[in-house]
């Protein structure tokens, strides 16, 4: 199973601003939703309470406290080790880390691919994207579109020396 982060990301690393995106690009929420449609999605409690319909067709919310769920297709994880195995379990091919901040940052050991969309411009906000190291990832893709570039992050072969 891979582990994916997806994320916009302003040029300064913000990507949120309380309850909301300090941008609007609808055609960049319509793309990340079309990507994880269908599929098993991470995503921290308060991240997950914003949306009135979160995306994802199996949500797994992270939480420090325990929850219950009554739909069948939300399960509680109290950690990032619980969230992969849920997704394990569930037989899910890819799990889809969409955030918040505390979220994406206690993944990134796990990461097998990081898709950001990084929205051109600086934006005041409460959440960044964490620092990522990019020594130890490799920038694999860019494509353009219109206010964002959306670039594939892999992580860097170590070198054999």
């Amino acid at each position: 199973m891979d582990a994916i982060a997806v994320a916009a990301v302003a040029e300064n690393g913000v990507i949120g601003d309380g309850p909301t995106l300090p941008w609007t690009l609808p055609e960049e929420v319509r793309r990340y939703r079309e990507r994880v449609a269908g599929e098993t999605v991470a995503i921290g409690r308060r991240t997950f309470e914003m949306f009135d319909d979160p995306p994802g067709a199996r949500r797994i919310v992270l939480s420090r406290t325990d929850r219950e769920y009554e739909e069948q297709t939300l399960d509680h994880a109290g950690s990032v080790e619980e969230a992969i195995e849920l997704a394990r379990d569930g037989d899910a091919p890819v799990l889809y880390v969409l955030g918040g901040a505390e979220i994406y940052e206690a993944f990134l050991p796990h990461y097998d691919r990081m898709l950001l969309s990084r929205i051109d411009g600086e934006y005041d906000g409460d959440a960044r994207f964490p620092d990522f190291d990019e020594e130890e990832w490799g920038l694999v893709d860019e494509r353009r579109y219109d206010g964002y570039t959306l670039e594939t992050w892999v992580p860097a072969e170590p070198s054999s020396g």
